[in-house]
């Protein structure tokens, strides 16, 4: 008797949502626009199947950038270039790390019966950030420690390195920290 009771059940709750599901299709000329671009997906999808790979470089790629930066006390080569095309370096421990990464979330979704909301919250330091210095970088020299901060955009550029570069324009380049490429060869 339970397993007819269930089976009863079962049919209901699959007849009730597919009834449930119909209803809810969407006749607005966007969902009539959503309905043809998923046709005209399906249709290059069965002709046109993704490929597969035997190899990825891709992922070969991630890979050798995990094992060259995952070491501690790596040193990091930044070479900026002003709107001039002089050059210029700094030698850091580790990787720049740009402003607006943070070590926590800096939103969290509360819901209530009147919907959802993305609530901002604090950063370690206690202050809320707008999350708009992505273009600003920062780390700590390579022998001294101490703290560097760099902006890149419009007339700026830099340039990262796991090793001083030789090439002529990076060669040249001046000194903008603590630590010169010299200090770090002994």
């Amino acid at each position: 008797m339970k397993t007819i009771t269930r089976a009863v059940v079962a049919s209901a709750v699959a007849l009730t949502l597919g009834v449930g599901l119909t209803a809810c299709e969407d006749d607005s000329s966007r969902g009539k626009e959503t309905k043809a671009k998923e046709r005209n997906y399906d249709q290059l999808v069965a002709n046109q199947p993704a490929g597969r790979m035997e190899y990825s470089p891709t992922r070969e790629a991630i890979n050798q950038w995990v094992k060259t930066w995952g070491k501690r006390g790596k040193l990091s080569y930044v070479y900026i270039q002003n709107a001039k095309g002089e050059y210029g370096y700094f030698i850091m421990k580790g990787l720049p790390v740009a402003r607006c990464e943070m070590l926590t979330p800096t939103e969290k979704v509360d819901s209530s019966a009147e919907g959802k909301v993305v609530v901002s919250l604090p950063g370690m330091d206690g202050v809320y950030s707008a999350g708009s210095m992505c273009n600003a970088y920062y780390g700590f020299d390579a022998t001294t420690g101490a703290y560097i901060e760099f902006t890149v955009g419009t007339n700026q550029s830099f340039f990262l390195f796991d090793k001083p570069m030789t090439m002529p324009e990076y060669a040249s380049a001046k000194q903008l920290g603590p630590t010169s490429v010299q200090n770090v060869k002994k």
